[in-house]
């Protein structure tokens, strides 16, 4: 009897067991990946810093450098983070819950586009985490792109929460490319890898819409400065 694979695997990835299974292996891999990595760092300590002043931190990494995030937060708190409810959100959130992080379930994009996604609870989550000094990390592209193109959310809850944003990209120098809307990286073990954290952007609170574009411009390009940095460490290919 002819056996459908398409049709097999996207019932094991549609299921709560089959996510369940896939997010622990590759939560496993990463391990691997981090523990044969020769890792450099730069401007380590700027989140513990910013933490150690009382202040909530938005850590913010563009979708396709993902998976390796894991690997920068070793902090004493939990890293809160933002994950869609669909698509390969549900993923996402079983395979990081594996490394004490916790998921806030919903959107960086406008509510009127998402209703569904949970954007309003999210945001309000997100602000409640970040007064009360707490770390919330964003794939600011996510969930569906374009790819590298910052989502206006996050200026939002910048300005709202008062705290800072502080870009990281966390790369390895060995990656197979997805061919995915985001252009996924997935890290491959024993290689060379880079860490870097950007210096904290702080957003006024009070914007018009001109001053919110240029201060999503501003974001944007310092994220895109710090993943050119992470390959040029790394030697990875851009």
């Amino acid at each position: 009897m002819a056996v459908d694979r398409r049709s097999w695997s996207k019932r094991i990835l549609g299921s709560s067991r089959g996510q369940a299974i896939i997010g622990y292996l590759i939560a496993h891999y990463i391990r691997l990946v981090i523990r044969t990595t020769r890792w450099q760092v730069s401007n380590g300590r700027i989140i513990p810093d910013t933490l150690a002043q009382g202040r909530g931190v938005i850590t913010i990494t563009w979708h396709s450098s993902l998976m390796m995030i894991p690997a920068g937060w070793t902090g004493r708190k939990p890293l809160h983070l933002l994950v869609s409810r669909h698509g390969d959100g549900e993923l996402v959130a079983r395979t990081l819950a594996h490394f004490g992080m916790i998921m806030v379930r919903g959107s960086t994009h406008r509510q009127d586009r998402d209703r569904d996604k949970g954007g309003a609870a999210a945001l309000r989550q997100m602000l409640t985490l970040l007064k009360a000094g707490h770390t919330i990390g964003l794939t600011p592209d996510g969930p569906r792109g374009p790819a590298r193109q910052l989502s206006a959310g996050v200026i939002t809850l910048a300005r709202l929460s008062g705290a800072p944003i502080i870009p990281v990209t966390i790369c390895t120098a060995r990656f197979r490319l997805f061919r995915s809307w985001d252009s996924f990286r997935f890290a491959l073990p024993f290689s060379r890898g880079a860490m870097i954290f950007g210096e904290p952007i702080n957003i006024q609170r009070k914007l018009d819409d001109q001053g919110q574009e240029a201060a999503r411009l501003q974001v944007e390009a310092a994220l895109d400065r710090v993943t050119e940095q992470a390959d040029q460490l790394a030697g990875a290919a851009p």
